[in-house]
Formats: structure tokens, sequence, C-alpha cells
């Protein structure tokens, strides 16, 4: 059997996995707000799985991603940080799709009291480059230096330094950090962001709260619809994005979906699992 595949999805497919990250990472944070001070709901020692799965027409439930999610305390100096990892890699239709094996990680570094983002690394892998990105934040002058590194390219590292407000995130600490706030139906939030370079403003929508059935169980939970801007328009305006997470103490997302003219991309939580100090809590 063959398989037609239209262009606009092997183009929407290229960038599954930032669209992965923005389902998750665009969730809900009030603009100017500090973690919930009674301690960081995700612990420092929790693993989410993820599985993403294309839906259009007659393809149904198609495996075409995995995501990988941990945190975990480790030293660094004379102290510990908390070290966040986020993992995506193409499978299945999706390498099809793109014609090549697709690789993201993204790892943060912060505070694991405050949960200030200190600094992040990402690697981005496909067929044609591999590129790594490096962004070291200064939250006394509230400025960011941010660095490209193209592997395959002779030209010295690509470095910019960027004013920021607090509170700070990257593409993978803001989904971190919306699971220290308390989210309403109703609600609208502002979090920024730096990713690529750029700083983003994100504008939230807490739309309703639900109970849906999940790996956990069913579960209570809130879903959420962000839009994105840069440069005060709208970025990726050509589709929604949506996020559920969990009405309770921990907030953790179960699901989360990319609507696109290509079709819908599902991302639903497989396992989860923590550390017994996390499970003592």
């Amino acid at each position: 059997m063959v398989t037609f595949i239209p262009n606009s999805c092997a183009r929407a497919a290229r960038r599954i996995s930032l669209l992965c990250f923005v389902l998750a990472f665009f969730s809900a944070a009030a603009f100017g707000q500090s973690p919930a001070k009674t301690g960081l709901p995700f612990g420092k020692g929790e693993e989410l799985l993820f599985q993403a799965e294309f839906n259009r027409s007659l393809l149904r439930g198609v495996n075409v991603g995995e995501l990988h999610f941990t945190t975990s305390l480790v030293p660094e100096g004379n102290s510990n940080v908390l070290r966040v990892v986020g993992d995506v890699s193409a499978k299945g239709l999706l390498l099809r799709m793109i014609g090549s094996q697709y690789h993201l990680r993204v790892e943060s570094i912060t505070n694991p009291d405050s949960f200030t983002l200190l600094r992040t690394t990402k690697l981005e892998e496909d067929r044609r480059r591999t590129r790594t990105s490096e962004a070291i934040f200064d939250h006394v002058t509230r400025k960011v230096t941010w660095t490209d590194r193209d592997k395959d390219q002779i030209q010295p590292p690509a470095s910019t330094t960027l004013e920021f407000t607090e509170p700070i995130q990257d593409v993978l600490t803001v989904l971190y950090f919306v699971r220290t706030q308390k989210l309403q139906p109703g609600q609208t939030f502002e979090v920024p962001l730096v990713d690529n370079g750029r700083v983003y403003r994100c504008t939230v929508y807490v739309m309703e709260r639900k109970r849906i059935r999940t790996i956990l169980g069913r579960v209570d939970v809130v879903r959420v619809e962000p839009a994105i801007f840069g440069d005060d328009r709208v970025v990726r305006s050509r589709g929604t994005l949506s996020l559920w997470v969990t009405d309770d103490a921990r907030r953790v997302p179960v699901k989360a979906q990319v609507k696109v003219p290509a079709g819908t991309f599902d991302i639903t939580l497989k396992k989860s699992s923590y550390s017994k100090a996390d499970l003592s809590r």
C-alpha cells in the first residue's frame, strides 16, 4: 500500500519536534509571577514519557514521535542545581515525511528552590545539519546571551545579547513553570521566553475545566490555549495549540494537541515515574 503524503504535511512534519515543545511549554503563567513558595510540584526526580500520533483523513493514530521529559538534582560548584531535560525524536511515518532522522534535545539548568532559569542548551539534528545553541541568563542585569553554533559551517559562532523581563523562561522550563501556578478558566496570562536568539511573548487563554480519561485514570484537567507573539505579530498563526494539565497539586501535563492544515498531532502521556523522595512528599 502506498501512502500519499501532501507537501503541506511534510512541511509541518519538519517542525513537529518544535511544535511538540510549543504545546508543552505555552501553558499559562502570569506575567511577573514567581513560582509558589510551597515547593515545586513536579519534584526533582520526575520522568514523563509522551507519544505523538498523526491524524489526517484515513490516517488515524499513526505513531510519529516520542517526547521524554526528566528532572534531576545535580551538583554544580558548591551547590546543587535542578536539571530539566526535554528530548524529542521523530519515528515511523514522520521519518518518511522528512526523509531523515530528526532529534531535538533541550537541557535547562535552574535554581532548585526559586526555579530561576540559569542556563539553556539546545541540540537540533537532522540530515542536513547539527546545530547547538546556548543561553546564559544574568538576572542582575536582566540580559541573556544567546549563542548559535553550526557543526558543518566554518563561520564563528553567532552571538547576541538580549534584554528580558522576569520571570523569563525557555521553551522547556515554561512547561514546568506553569505547574507552579494556579489555573482558573476565564483567565488570560502572559509569559516571556527566549528561543532562537529572540524574546517572545505568549498570551495564554485558560479555557475550561473538565474530566478526561488518561494513563493516570479519570482525572480533572484544565485546558489552555496559547497565542505566541514576536514583534507584536502572532507567530505560527495557521493552527491551534492546546494543552491539558491535571487540576491537582502536581499539575501533570497529560495531553497536548497541534491542529494545522496538514492534520492533527496528538501528544499523550504514556508513562510517569518519580523518585522515592518525590513519592514521600
